[in-house]
């Protein structure tokens, strides 16, 4: 009994400010570790890349709490990539039209996987999985495997400008982040997405409609990359069919490191956040002290691993 108990409130103490104490315990260490870590130029790098991590994280998130999961953001990326830049190169536009374009496509695609899950009952693995192949094969044949290069100063500034000495993809960072919150916090529709992920039965019997409530979360999930995929582009200062690999597993192992559980119903915008960031931080810190790229790899696997044992074990431990 007495182990259950230490059990309890060792986990109770990780899900209320567990991820923040590794977060700051990694800064600590990689601050002695290396020379570099702790200037203002690397931070704002870091800042930078986790941006993009972050954003699909929202998306992420959002279908995780409501009981499902989506593989395809990175190859939304790499499709918005590619169409947003094939409308404006060579031209002084803006990014208001390619914007236009990547909320196109990330609502398609959202309606498409979460069509098939919903409606058509396909288990999330295939269905998303399926599209993730689906959507990278195309984006390579629209582009023919290239690049696009030719963009404005206005698109890419988006992407690589700053408002004072705030980067303005952090500035859409926390407006996306602002209305996520309060979508989950404060709306009818964000309680029916934690009900359906903590219980679906239940909160059909509670009149939700869930299969409405699931096909939004995909929609959610299919616009937020979608927008990553524009300010990665301007950033990047390229379109490429190639961005956005390996993105959704970043942000679904930030999610779960922040306490989004993999079984739904439970998670927040400060957990998430600070998953993530524990994402980039040691991505950053491998990056610095020199460590090989297929290392990277394993240590992501392995991290990967941990993240979804935790999950594990909070699950068990909430029965």
């Amino acid at each position: 009994m007495k182990d259950k108990t230490m059990k309890e409130k060792a986990l109770y103490i990780y899900g209320r400010a567990g991820v923040l104490l590794i977060l700051l315990l990694m800064v600590i260490l990689l601050t002695f570790m290396t020379d570099t870590f702790l200037t203002y130029r690397n931070l704002i790098n870091i800042v930078r890349q986790v941006t993009f991590y972050a954003i699909v994280g929202y998306g992420a998130m959002v279908t995780l709490i409501g009981g499902d999961f989506d593989l395809s953001p990175g190859s939304v990326i790499g499709l918005t990539s590619i169409l947003s830049t094939m409308a404006i190169t060579g031209t002084e536009r803006g990014v208001g039209l390619p914007l236009l374009i990547a909320v196109a496509v990330g609502l398609a695609v959202g309606f498409v996987n979460g069509f098939l899950i919903a409606y058509c009952s396909l288990p999330a693995f295939i269905a998303t999985l399926g599209t993730q192949t689906l959507l990278r094969g195309l984006a390579l044949y629209i582009a023919n495997g290239k690049p696009i290069s030719g963009l404005s100063e206005k698109f890419t500034n988006v992407g690589g400008g700053s408002i004072g000495i705030v980067p303005i993809p952090v500035i859409i960072l926390i407006i996306l982040g602002l209305v996520t919150w309060y979508i989950m916090k404060y709306t009818r529709l964000g309680r029916h997405i934690y009900a359906i992920g903590g219980n679906a039965q239940a909160a059909v019997v509670s009149g939700v409609n869930a299969k409405r409530v699931k096909l939004f979360t995909y929609l959610y999930a299919g616009v937020m990359a979608a927008i990553a995929g524009v300010i990665l582009t301007a950033r990047v200062a390229s379109g490429n069919a190639a961005l956005g690999e390996t993105y959704e597993m970043k942000a679904i192992t930030g999610c779960v490191i922040g306490g989004v559980s993999l079984n739904g119903g439970i998670g927040s915008i400060y957990g998430m956040t600070c998953g993530i960031l524990v994402v980039g931080v040691l991505t950053n810190g491998m990056d610095l002290m020199n460590v090989s790229g297929y290392m990277q790899k394993v240590a992501e696997g392995i991290i990967m691993i941990v993240a979804v044992l935790l999950d594990v074990v909070r699950a068990k431990s909430a029965k």
